[in-house]
């Protein structure tokens, strides 16, 4: 193009006071192209920013959401655990019970057919217990152990070293590795004390 065909479509207006050249047709005259680049640049910078704190917060909202679910479940669960320990717990003094009227039997009855439909049931509610998780502490011999006995009675008596336990006076049980119940203990304590 000439300058002279240029300077025909190129019209300023000097009368308005716009400092931007004008084409006749009253459009703005095209922009430099390294202004327009930086101006181009410049605004997909502020896009791609403004993008990057979406995905920002989708993320941070996406990882809000996982947690919230499991948290959720988490306490669900020991929802239904802590409720399925209530439970169980009340089974045992059915349980004590049971096996003290088995103990306490006469051997007159010991085979009579009502006594062993008991023991089906007794049998049943021990094989319960354990599909829960639910196993008797053991004692007979064992050290006393604050976390798993109590300790009902100290006893001076021949035979058995201090602390150690003497014998049950009430089962004590774990629910997986929980005390569900401690057990109630006799310990020997130091013949010299």
């Amino acid at each position: 193009m000439s300058g002279d065909k240029r300077a025909q479509w190129w019209q300023p207006l000097e009368d308005e006071g716009q400092e931007e050249p004008v084409m006749a047709t009253g459009e703005p005259a095209p922009v430099e192209p390294a202004a327009e680049m930086a101006a181009l640049q410049e605004e997909l910078a502020k896009k791609s920013a403004e993008a990057a704190e979406y995905l920002d917060n989708w993320r941070r909202t996406t990882a809000d959401l996982s947690n919230a679910r499991k948290r959720m479940l988490r306490e669900q669960e020991e929802t239904r655990a802590a409720a399925a320990e209530r439970v169980l717990e009340k089974l045992l003094p059915v349980l004590d019970d049971m096996d003290r009227a088995f103990a306490a039997l006469p051997t007159s009855e010991a085979e009579s057919e009502w006594v062993a439909g008991f023991r089906a049931i007794q049998r049943k509610l021990h094989g319960l217990l354990e599909s829960e998780g639910v196993t008797p502490i053991k004692t007979e011999g064992q050290a006393f152990d604050p976390e798993l006995h109590h300790a009902v009675t100290h006893e001076k008596i021949d035979g058995y070293d201090e602390g150690q336990i003497i014998g049950e006076a009430a089962r004590g049980y774990m629910l997986r590795d929980r005390v569900l119940r401690p057990s109630l203990v006799r310990v020997a304590k130091d013949k010299d004390a």
